[in-house]
């Protein structure tokens, strides 16, 4: 910063310059002032240092403000306004005048853009609750007709389309998890399980195997957005299966206590080079391209369901080796950690 300040100052610091050379020059100049060569270095190395004083000093002052704000900026929260620094001289309020100014503004543009989000939100929740009474009579109907295989067929659509309408409907819960989060103990595998039930009438059309291995655990999380993110990833392992497969669901846990849930599938497998990329959003990979299904996003929703609720998603994978899904419950999650800080 002060080679910056110098900079913005030289053209005082020429002025300062020219102004000891202009006397200096009159010393020599004028015939009627006589003074000696010590004195005359004297003179000139006094005025330098109490320039190069003033200028210290200065500096300190003049900087103090800008040196706050690029503290602030570095700690930045969400109360920053309320610690803008005091302005000393006229610049200093200018500077605090726009910031202030922009404040405002980008807190009323904000709060539009949540407006018009929320309306589009609860238009889209509507959408949905409105789309989900024809698919219930549609699945009325085709429990009518346990027994007519056209009627599976139909049934392995009509799943299709009821994930991803509840899909849907996560999404527009999503930003208030928060406060539709409800901590419970609960049996991992018997989520799994429920899962698993949801997508039978698919499992059955690809004659796939689902296996359940080791003991039940026991964990504290959210059930419903739990089986959410099962739901991500049993989809996926249902859609890259092949026919008459197996999908392998198996509870462990670690040396640290931590409760894991495996779910393996015999898919083709992910290559090394898209694997660190699955949970990005939008990502499909070479598999999705190759089944022209996929979207992006389930692995993606799961991974951000997860870091929310304290579950952290890993994944292990070779091409034609199938996929292996960790899904490990961490210890204390963010909201649960705000709760005990809130009370204690």
């Amino acid at each position: 910063m002060f080679i910056r300040y110098v900079r913005s100052m030289l053209s005082w610091i020429f002025f300062i310059v020219m102004l000891l050379g202009v006397t200096d020059l009159l010393i020599f100049l004028d015939r009627g002032v006589s003074i000696q060569g010590s004195s005359f270095v004297y003179l000139n190395l006094l005025f330098l240092l109490a320039f190069i004083g003033f200028f210290i000093w200065r500096y300190l002052r003049e900087t103090k403000y800008i040196s706050q704000l690029n503290a602030l900026a570095r700690d930045m929260q969400d109360d920053w306004l309320e610690a803008l620094p005091r302005p000393e001289y006229v610049r200093d309020e200018t500077v605090d005048e726009v910031l202030r100014a922009a404040d405002l503004h980008y807190k009323r543009k904000i709060s539009d853009l949540k407006k018009t989000w929320l309306v589009q939100n609860d238009m889209t929740a509507s959408w949905i609750h409105e789309v989900k009474a024809p698919l219930t009579a549609m699945k009325l109907a085709i429990d009518a007709h346990p027994r007519d295989p056209a009627m599976r067929i139909v049934e392995a659509e009509w799943l299709r389309l009821h994930l991803l309408v509840d899909r849907q409907l996560y999404i527009t819960r999503l930003p208030s998890l928060e406060s539709d989060y409800v901590p419970e103990e609960t049996v991992i595998q018997r989520l799994a399980a429920k899962e698993v039930r949801e997508l039978a009438s698919w499992c059955m059309a690809k004659n796939l195997a689902v296996e359940f291995e080791g003991d039940e655990a026991q964990v504290t999380t959210d059930s419903k957005w739990c089986r959410f993110m099962i739901r991500q990833i049993l989809i996926n392992a249902v859609k890259y299966s092949p026919e008459g497969g197996t999908i392998w669901i198996a509870s462990e846990r670690m040396p640290a206590g931590n409760v894991v849930l495996v779910i393996k599938d015999e898919g083709p497998g992910i290559p090394a080079h898209d694997l660190p990329r699955i949970f990005d959003k939008g990502f499909t990979g070479g598999n999705g391209r190759l089944h022209n299904a996929a979207t992006g996003l389930g692995l993606y929703l799961a991974r951000v369901v997860g870091d929310r609720i304290g579950v952290t998603l890993e994944a292990e994978s070779a091409p034609g080796k199938g996929t292996a899904m960790r899904l490990i419950f961490t210890a204390a999650n963010a909201y649960e950690k705000v709760q005990k800080e809130r009370y204690r």
